[in-house]
């Protein structure tokens, strides 16, 4: 016999199971539903997941409600050859954050334990809105504003970091939050 050749018997499946084989299926199985119910409970107990909100938008729009923002909030510009500017809205304002190749603009600088709205669209393309060292992940995509609430608990430089790959320059998307005390 070679194992090219079919087995003896057609009816597999009516052939007991060997006890090894049990304990594996049976733990497999346990492991399942604890990573089942886990997942659901991490979103709601553990706090792990953002509870964001999304609407409609359009590029255009969603560019003249950034630039509002901008204009309003603008505390100067930053040295070096993005010359972004730099924007601190108010305790507990709205925050508005533009995904665009390759750029996430503009900085912005918060108040450590204030709660600001975050609000984020892109302009092209799928990006990715990732929140370094605070592990902060939103897919950004064209069309949709996504809105959530955040506050800063500690005063520092943090970098948004696309994470969904978005072309050429991919690696140089990183955008600033500044936070303050």
């Amino acid at each position: 016999m070679s194992s090219l050749s079919p087995p003896a018997k057609k009816l597999w499946w009516n052939e007991p199971i060997h006890k090894s084989e049990l304990l594996w299926i049976s733990l497999v199985f346990v492991w399942g539903m604890v990573m089942t119910f886990m997942m659901p409970y991490w979103h709601v107990v553990g706090k792990q997941n953002l509870g964001t909100e999304t609407y409609g938008t359009t590029p255009k729009a969603f560019q003249a409600a950034t630039q509002a923002f901008v204009d309003q909030y603008d505390t100067g510009r930053t040295e070096g050859p993005k010359n972004f500017p730099v924007v601190a809205p108010p305790e507990g304002g709205d925050v508005y954050l533009m995904a665009r190749l390759w750029d996430w603009w503009p900085i912005v600088e918060l108040k450590k334990g204030a709660t600001y709205r975050f609000h984020l669209s892109s302009l092209d393309w799928q990006h990715g809105f990732s929140l370094q060292p605070a592990n902060i992940n939103v897919q950004v995509v064209p069309n949709y504003e996504h809105v959530f609430s955040l506050t800063p608990n500690a005063a520092g430089e943090f970098s948004v970091i696309c994470n969904e790959y978005c072309g050429i320059g991919h690696h140089l998307m990183i955008g600033k939050i500044l936070v303050v005390d």
